[in-house]
């Protein structure tokens, strides 16, 4: 397995994670609860994020990748390791000492239709932070808001629409629009795509593409689709059962994986002739 912590620029990756750990405790008891068992969703994870890159993050369903996200950005609470961003160690910070990084690293969370308030219209839904973080306010507010719908490819005439008068590929735009409000340098990507069909996944990956040539972004791109993975990312990390178990440039871990859960992954990625598709699996089983 190749050193997930290594330093990839001369100035210091932005994103270091060293040795992540969340575990959940499973507790039993009528009358008193007691801790008989712990859930090992990220079991003592390590990687970084260079400045301008993306970093792919694969697994299966339940390999611990949404977690170890959610852990990175303390929306969860560590069990332990060490988060630094910009050199900065943030893990166990407050709520008060997370709040200006908040504008620094954002979240597009995989399902459209459950991360959107449908109570809000747009225009609040992507604008609340901005208000929040003190940035814009009234007219600028809404310009700036307008401005966001037309960089993801909305029209500004949706601003004070609801969430349930969009399709999935739109809501997922909306959610781009929300997380690149406050201008962040770090986005965590939580399969954004999965829930949607597959023509509209190729528009929404190829935006992600063209924003983060615009605006200098930096992703951890989270999929269980190794193929999806390796068209958007440098590098990939694949993670089993809460750990990394092989990392690598995108063509690397593609072309010549070395762990049998990797090549187990790649197998499962759909091509259109039967025959070979019926072979690779063959080979899999093989070795």
């Amino acid at each position: 397995m190749s050193d997930g912590a290594s330093t990839g620029t001369a100035g210091g990756p932005l994103l270091e994670v060293t040795d992540l750990v969340k575990h959940f405790p499973i507790k039993s008891g009528l009358l008193v609860d007691r801790e008989v068992d712990q859930v090992r969703a990220v079991d003592g994870i390590s990687f970084y994020v260079n400045k301008g890159e993306t970093l792919g993050l694969v697994g299966e369903s339940g390999s611990g990748k949404s977690t170890a996200c959610r852990a990175v950005l303390q929306l969860l609470k560590p069990t332990s390791g060490s988060v630094k961003f910009e050199g900065r160690e943030i893990a166990g910070l407050s709520r008060r000492e997370l709040r200006p990084l908040r504008r620094e690293m954002q979240m597009i969370f995989q399902d459209p239709y459950a991360s959107l308030n449908p109570r809000k219209r747009i225009g609040q839904i992507v604008g609340d932070q901005l208000k929040i973080q003190k940035v814009a306010s009234g007219k600028e507010l809404r310009t700036q808001v307008e401005g966001l719908l037309e960089r993801v490819g909305l029209s500004p005439e949706h601003y004070n629409r609801f969430p349930h008068e969009f399709s999935g590929g739109q809501r997922q735009r909306i959610g781009i629009a929300r997380a690149l409000a406050l201008g962040p340098k770090l986005v965590f990507c939580d399969e954004p795509v999965s829930a949607l069909d597959v023509s509209i996944q190729a528009q929404i990956v190829n935006l992600l593409d063209d924003l983060q040539d615009e605006m200098g972004l930096t992703y951890v791109f989270v999929a269980h689709d190794i193929g999806v993975v390796r068209h958007i990312s440098d590098r990939i990390a694949v993670m089993n059962h809460g750990k990394i178990v092989e990392t690598g440039d995108a063509d690397q871990v593609c072309e010549h994986p070395r762990d049998d859960y990797t090549k187990k992954l790649l197998a499962a990625v759909p091509i259109p002739d039967p025959r070979e598709s019926r072979a690779r699996r063959e080979r899999t089983t093989a070795g």
